[in-house]
């Protein structure tokens, strides 16, 4: 039985298979390289300009110092020590507005891209009593001295400062590099007098911020109440973090969206008063993030991602994952074709249809990288399709096999843009189409004979055994 034709045929098809696949393989290694080197320009770029951005703040706080005198020893070997305990001393916001509009600026190294942004910021922040900068002993007799009040402004990327004005009521402060922060150390702060402390009416502080970063903007709700405004220019915004925009609108021409925060539903002072660290995943480079951090680890925050859906080389990764289903529908349908019209096709004639397959997704990643992805994807395709039609008419014996074979592959061309534009329902949508051709294999082969095809005849059908019948006995003569 395995000496049969057919039986050859299936083995020299299943081997040309495994070496497409095997070149699918190689083609999808191209694209995990791209992929790894767009992600090293991303770098190279956060590290020449800004990396993602964090804003925590504002906030004042003051470094204190309580000392003592205790004596330790006993006899003659008594004597006084000094014994020093320091602390911070912070008062959080009760009322925390920000406004915010986030421009974009496409960045490049050699061919790949990255997205910057240049955020202008508007915070405005209201304290109520001060009290909390009022220092306690915790031990009698103690002396304490403490450093002026200091109101500072955190950053995730502090080369990202272009501009700042501070402004107190009417008064411009003014701004010094660095927080005097021991957790938070990046960003901006100004000496505030030392009348400020315990006041009881509080105060209010504006920051007029202009900040640039890249791909990312991270935000840390301090307030007793936090309302964040952020608007921009960029259509594909990433909603991520501890918290989702109570309202957003996204459009073709950008998005804008809203926080509101209540101290009730966040423990983000908490987290920043105790010293937690601004966690935002190690990908994003950030200076507070650090390893092996858990949620319980890091401070409350939000943030918003600027993507690129259409990122040539991840909508390449995706369509190479179909390659399989690709060279399996064409093996399907020139073998129908061979099967309806009794024909030959030599497996040679297989391998080169599968690699002229296999090309289309090397020719998509190579052109998207000079050309928009929909311009790359419709010469790739275009290319394959002519090519196979021409090359399908005299492997089938005539243009009206072979137009239809090549209308059957830009058929599957489309199909395969629409799933690599679609997001949500890709899955589904790939799942009918994939149905639809199965159901129409089913038909069109419904009366073929394949026991024929194995055995080389029809096979001989069951027969009853012949019925012996016994002639009635003659009547004897008389």
């Amino acid at each position: 039985m395995f000496k049969h034709p057919l039986f050859t045929k299936l083995a020299a098809l299943t081997a040309i298979t495994v070496l497409l696949l095997f070149g699918l393989g190689l083609i999808e290694d191209v694209v995990r390289d791209r992929l790894r080197y767009r992600s090293i320009t991303a770098q190279s770029v956060a590290e020449s300009l800004a990396g993602p951005q964090t804003l925590m703040g504002p906030m004042i706080h003051s470094a204190c110092v309580e000392s003592w005198d205790e004596e330790v020893g006993k006899g003659d070997e008594r004597r006084m020590v000094e014994r020093r305990r320091e602390f911070i001393l912070t008062a959080m916001p009760e009322q925390l507005k920000l406004t915010t509009g986030a421009a974009m600026e496409e960045r490049a190294r050699g061919l790949h891209k990255v997205n910057t942004y240049n955020l202008k910021a508007n915070v405005t922040a209201q304290w109520g009593s001060l009290a909390s900068l009022l220092p306690q002993s915790s031990m009698k007799n103690s002396r304490m001295h403490c450093g002026a009040p200091i109101v500072m402004m955190a950053v995730g990327d502090a080369r990202g400062i272009r501009t700042a004005q501070f402004t107190m009521g009417s008064q411009a402060l003014a701004l010094k590099p660095g927080t005097f922060h021991p957790t938070y150390s990046r960003g901006l702060h100004a000496v505030l007098p030392e009348s400020v402390r315990g006041k009881a009416d509080g105060l209010t502080a504006t920051l007029d911020l202009e900040l640039v970063g890249t791909e990312r903007l991270a935000i840390v709700p301090l307030g007793g109440n936090t309302e964040v405004l952020m608007t921009s220019s960029w259509p594909h915004p990433s909603f991520a973090g501890r918290f989702l925009p109570s309202e957003r609108e996204v459009k073709k021409t950008g998005f804008s969206a809203q926080w509101r925060l209540s101290s009730l539903a966040t423990t983000a002072q908490a987290d920043i008063a105790n010293g937690k660290r601004i966690c935002l995943g190690a990908d994003e480079g950030s200076d507070y993030a650090h390893s092996g951090a858990t949620p319980g680890d890091c401070a409350d925050s939000f943030s918003v991602a600027f993507i690129d859906p259409v990122n040539p080389y991840s909508l390449s990764d995706r369509a190479t994952k179909y390659g399989v289903l690709f060279i399996a529908l064409t093996f399907v349908a020139v073998g129908l074709f061979e099967l309806m019209k009794k024909l030959r096709v030599h497996p040679v004639q297989y391998l080169l249809v599968g690699s002229a397959l296999c090309s289309f997704f090397l020719l998509l990643v190579s052109l998207s990288e000079h050309l928009p992805f929909g311009i790359s994807y419709a010469v790739a395709a275009s290319a394959c399709v002519l090519l196979l039609a021409y090359y399908a008419s005299h492997m089938l014996g005539g243009l009206t096999r072979g137009v239809p074979l090549g209308a059957g592959i830009a058929l599957l061309y489309g199909l395969l843009y629409v799933l690599l534009q679609l997001e949500q329902t890709a899955l589904v949508v790939g799942a009918i189409a994939l149905f639809l051709v199965l159901a129409a294999v089913m038909v069109l082969t419904r009366k073929v004979n394949w026991y024929g095809l194995s055995q080389g005849g029809t096979p001989p059908r069951p027969t009853m055994p012949p019925v012996q019948r016994t002639a009635a006995p003659r009547a004897e003569a008389a």
